[in-house]
């Protein structure tokens, strides 16, 4: 009898269901996406062909001036193009990681909830017939377990969809099954603002590029004047650059406003999870009182039931508020051109 449990049990682990069962943590799930995911695989591969290029053109002792900078321009706008894309495909991962985790954690508070639901409506029926409830009471508890079990059905139905999209992003396979660890508490932001709004248009990908041609323009000014070259190339080359250094200006003050904005962001997410975790120990608090209460005589069991689901809400805001603090990160990383999760490797 042992063995054949040991072969049923061996047969279950190597089935396709168990085999494609996937546990995550936050962070293999962000190290997965970049080390695979579509978006920073083209853009690794761009950055080698551009980095080719440059020693191709720097070996070549026919090469000329501004063949050689639009070589190591574009190498610099590859370079920039992935650190951005690393970043990107990480809010992506993160902000889907921690919706289908939280959708898990609703739907154990729906649970508690219809729970709590079909025990009030178990005694406003019993009240009723005690004739000290009316029969709004029944109908109002009726209504409020109807529309907790509606939602826990929704809840039920988002799950997969969410999890699918995780899986998708992730490079796996239609079905998988995740498993998805709790995603650990946030860094706190320890760089400045400043410090994020430095050297953007060393970061950002869209100021590199316009960087690199305001440099271009430059160097044809530059390369312009000279009296063998006509005057009105010159003139040409000199609005071409004025163009250039206002598209990047202006380009620069939207970029350092869009951290600032994420900046500020971060900020009240972090604000939030703390009044978030005040209101979970307040609730736990609530709970054990109950529970005294209860032990001494002077609370009714639906009043614990009660409390617990309070405590279990309470604890979904902290998941939900730990959720928007990391969605917040990953956008300000995004915005800024600097990783600041600490999962973008």
């Amino acid at each position: 009898m042992k063995k054949i449990a040991s072969a049923l049990l061996l047969t279950l682990a190597l089935s396709p269901a168990a085999a494609a069962q996937t546990r995550l943590t936050l962070a293999s799930a962000v190290n997965q996406a970049l080390q695979s995911g579509p978006d920073v695989t083209s853009a690794r591969a761009n950055l080698q062909k551009a980095q080719a290029n440059l020693r191709a053109v720097r070996a070549d002792p026919t090469s000329i001036v501004t063949t050689l900078t639009q070589a190591e321009q574009d190498a610099a706008a590859q370079l920039a193009a992935l650190q951005g894309g690393k970043l990107s495909t990480a809010q992506t991962v993160i902000g889907q990681y921690v919706a289908a985790y939280e959708a898990q954690g609703r739907i154990n508070l729906n649970r508690a909830q219809v729970a709590l639901d079909e025990r009030n409506l178990q005694i406003a029926r019993a009240r009723l017939e005690a004739r000290v409830a009316t029969p709004l009471d029944v109908s109002r508890a009726q209504t409020s377990l109807n529309s907790n079990r509606q939602e826990l059905a929704d809840a039920q139905a988002q799950l997969p969809v969410l999890e699918a999209q995780l899986a998708r992003t992730l490079g796996l396979n239609a079905g998988t099954n995740l498993v998805l660890a709790a995603p650990p508490a946030p860094p706190k932001l320890s760089v400045s603002l400043a410090a994020l709004q430095s050297g953007l248009d060393k970061r950002l990908p869209k100021l590199v590029q316009a960087a690199n041609g305001a440099a271009l323009a430059q160097l044809q000014v530059k390369l312009s004047n000279n009296d063998y070259t006509p005057a009105r190339t010159l003139q040409d080359a000199q609005i071409a650059l004025a163009n250039a250094q206002r598209t990047l200006s202006d380009a620069t003050r939207a970029s350092s406003t869009g951290v600032s904005d994420a900046y500020r962001a971060t900020q009240n997410a972090a604000r939030q999870l703390d009044i978030a975790r005040q209101q979970a120990a307040n609730a736990q608090t609530a709970l054990t009182q109950a529970q005294a209460r209860l032990k001494a005589g002077t609370a009714a069991a639906v009043e614990v039931q009660q409390a617990q689901v309070q405590a279990q809400q309470a604890s979904l805001g902290v998941q939900q508020a730990q959720g928007g603090l990391w969605q917040a990160l990953a956008a300000l990383g995004a915005a800024s051109g600097m990783d600041v999760t600490g999962l973008v490797k």
